[in-house]
């Protein structure tokens, strides 16, 4: 009998047609979620399901009622929404999609990173509005981006990624990992800071660490006290890992200067979050990897994960 996958959301058809021809297979075919209690009844009846970190919780629950699960393939780098421990515990396999979403990520990144040190959108604004009126020597200044320097927290993959787009704009590098990030060194002559020491010094602090307990809140009023009055703070990782309250009332006092966020407490945020009240924050809807040839490659390397897993062969790239 042929491996049964369950795809609980719907994914570009190629990785589809590539699962069709290893395995049988279950599929949410729509854009919204998938109902917790469908997802719950199909994964019972398979043997891997491709899910996403943004809408599928994999907890106790899941792992109770889907005992013949042997692997969770997600189409994301991050798993803050995988119990990674109990998975391991019953031999359950997670792999996420590394390595293939890095360019457009980081690319994101500096998106935001332009917009707000730039005023692209308040800019934008002014004249959708019909408020552009006479130049002066004072009218829309930004801050400058080349020869400044760039601080990164978390210097893995998409942090890397965001540092080399950061050479090429003449900037010092400075970045805070939880080892040494020796390829940038030597590469790109980055230099490591202690936390708050990177807070003070860049005038571009990019937050691009996974979730953790360690990260969870790490961004509040005290760190925000600690950057420059004209530095930029840009955040790609996840949501939680900054407290909105305390960026709004940092926003709103001038340190930072501006911000620019792809992620939230809450997704999707609210028409009402204040931060969208502000002209010095910039936001965009978690949407870091979205181009089309990131979402077939993330969506393909799912696919592989799963079926190599049922194959009896190793995964490409494990987790746990």
């Amino acid at each position: 009998m042929k491996k049964r996958i369950y795809i609980a959301r719907r994914i570009p058809q190629a990785a589809v047609d590539l699962i069709a021809q290893h395995c049988d297979y279950g599929y949410w075919d729509r854009l919204e979620p998938c109902p917790r209690e469908v997802f719950l009844a199909e994964a019972a009846q398979s043997d891997a399901v491709i899910t996403q970190s943004v809408s599928e919780k994999i907890d106790f629950e899941f792992l109770e009622a889907a005992p013949r699960c042997k692997v969770i393939a997600q189409m994301a780098v991050g798993y803050d929404n995988v119990d990674v421990p109990a998975c391991t515990a019953r031999g359950v396999l997670l792999t996420n999609t590394p390595d293939v979403l890095t360019e457009s990520t980081a690319d994101a990144a500096w998106a935001l990173l332009m917009a707000a040190a730039r005023r692209v959108v308040s800019g934008h604004t002014l004249i959708q509005e019909g408020r552009w009126g006479m130049w002066h020597p004072f009218f829309q200044l930004s801050q400058d981006v080349y020869g400044t320097t760039l601080g990164i927290i978390g210097a893995g993959r998409i942090g890397g990624a965001i540092a080399r787009r950061g050479k090429g704009f003449g900037m010092n590098i400075l970045y805070h990992n939880r080892r040494p990030a020796s390829e940038l060194e030597a590469v790109l002559g980055a230099q490591y800071r202690a936390f708050d020491d990177l807070l003070r010094e860049a005038d571009f602090v990019v937050m691009a660490a996974p979730l953790t307990a360690q990260t969870r809140g790490l961004f509040g009023a005290r760190e925000f006290a600690l950057m420059k009055d004209t530095a930029v703070f840009v955040n790609i990782a996840r949501g939680a890992v900054m407290q909105e309250k305390a960026l709004y009332e940092a926003l709103k006092a001038g340190r930072p200067w501006a911000a620019g966020s792809d992620v939230y407490e809450v997704e999707p945020t609210p028409a009402s979050n204040p931060l969208f009240t502000l002209d010095n924050f910039v936001g965009t809807p978690h949407v870091g990897s979205a181009t089309p040839r990131t979402r077939l490659a993330m969506a393909t390397l799912a696919a592989r994960n799963a079926i190599a897993v049922l194959s009896g062969q190793p995964a490409i790239t494990p987790v746990n």
